[in-house]
């Protein structure tokens, strides 16, 4: 049997250091993309600071987490790589190591909850992977992972804990040093810790003055409550759009590294998120997934003591999203800016009714999104129809313009979101 199957979190290890780090970045090199590192105008007025964007939205697979994944499976014995590797992931992490198994014709399966998205299981399986659906949540899966890799002898990559998943994390570190040398902030997403982690090595051991600030969803502040209570916590599994970093406990050697680096820990809401990947999608025509924006979430939602001379980078992590969480993205993404409205009205039932409204609404170039009749609920009489208007504007000025035109028309209506 493979003597590293089974993962065992408190067996010793030796915590990467930069030069794990500048060793992963050769082994990476000529297989994982150097990503772009973008300056944006336009997140830079809303931050008031210079903002530069780390696009690993636009790496291998999607993800950051292709780094680790082909760093940590590169090590691997030759007997090692015979047995093959297994994995618990539900998202990124998956692809990662499926991408890296072929790249290396190392046998890979992936285990996910049978809840898992049916787009990212059937992207697992591209790369090769064998995908086997056990367990209703993640924790279920993960078990499920150990018992299998015992019973196989195949050795577990696991997500961030890891010292080789961590140092080809920290490449990206070394790409910024690179691209902005005189960088004096980064703010990055924090979830397990294996990105947190990788770059704080990388950029402390070269300009420990940099700061760098992890932003957590306020849904699983588990690495928050872990360094101010200076040991490791579980939190209560709550709610968040950014699934890719919803873990209830870090890693334990991402919290040593994390607790020892890092100059802050900071917390960010849904609504700021949803808000950041429709103005990322808009003006910089990038997708990014929720846990890929939540560190710029923060910077433009938050006030900050910047000034205008700093640079700032904020790392985009990853652009997998589902396609139908796109969509409410987009319609929430409006209607947060104050550019989609929808109306209720109650008109008479017939021929004519509803055309003099719009012919009211176009006359101040507004976009009717979508038209729902209503005929049949029992808070619409008998003889009248209730028509759902949703309808784009230009901005909360243009609305309200909206609005008073309807009034003034005396058309009776009642503003729903």
């Amino acid at each position: 049997m493979n003597d590293y199957s089974v993962w065992k979190p408190d067996r010793e290890y030796r915590v990467p250091t930069i030069e794990d780090i500048i060793k992963a970045r050769k082994v990476l090199d000529g297989t994982v993309r150097k990503t772009p590192l973008q300056p944006s105008n336009t997140f830079s007025r809303l931050a008031g600071t210079n903002v530069f964007l780390k696009l690993e939205c636009l790496q291998l697979t999607g993800s950051f987490k292709v780094r680790g994944a082909f760093a940590k499976i590169s090590q691997l014995s030759e007997k090692q790589s015979s047995y093959g590797v297994i994995a618990a992931s539900a998202g990124n992490h998956a692809q990662g190591v499926a991408f890296a198994s072929a790249i290396k014709k190392i046998p890979c399966t992936i285990v996910m909850p049978q809840s898992a998205s049916p787009a990212k299981v059937a992207a697992t399986r591209s790369y090769g992977a064998k995908v086997i659906l056990k367990g209703s949540n993640y924790d279920e899966s993960w078990e499920a992972t150990q018992e299998i890799a015992k019973e196989e002898g195949r050795t577990i990559i696991h997500a961030f804990d890891d010292p080789d998943i961590i140092a080809g994390q920290g490449t990206i570190g070394l790409e910024l040093l690179e691209d902005l040398q005189d960088v004096s902030r980064i703010y990055l997403p924090i979830g397990g810790g294996g990105l947190a982690a990788g770059v704080a090595i990388a950029i402390k051991a070269r300009r420990p003055d940099v700061r760098i600030i992890g932003v957590e969803s306020k849904a699983f502040p588990a690495m928050k409550e872990s360094v101010e209570k200076g040991s490791l916590q579980s939190v209560k599994a709550g709610y968040t759009i950014a699934d890719g970093i919803s873990v209830k406990k870090p890693g334990k050697m991402t919290y040593e590294i994390v607790s020892k680096h890092l100059d802050d820990i900071v917390l960010v809401d849904d609504t700021a998120i949803v808000k950041t990947m429709f103005l990322l999608m808009e003006r910089a025509k990038l997708v990014v997934e929720p846990a890929g924006a939540a560190s710029l979430a923060y910077l433009i939602s938050n006030s900050h003591n910047l000034t205008k001379k700093e640079k700032v980078v904020s790392i985009l992590s990853g652009g997998n999203v589902d396609m139908y969480l796109l969509g409410q993205v987009v319609a929430k993404g409006l209607m947060q800016m104050g550019r989609l409205i929808k109306i209720f009205i109650l008109l008479p039932d017939k021929p004519g009714a509803l055309k003099d409204v719009v012919d009211g609404i176009a006359e101040i170039s507004v976009n009717i999104v979508e038209v729902e009749h209503d005929r049949l609920s029992s808070n619409i009489p008998a003889g009248t129809a209730g028509v759902y208007l949703s309808l784009e504007v230009e901005d909360e000025k243009h609305s309200q313009r909206l609005i008073e035109s309807l009034r003034k028309k005396g058309i009776e209506f009642k503003v729903v979101s």
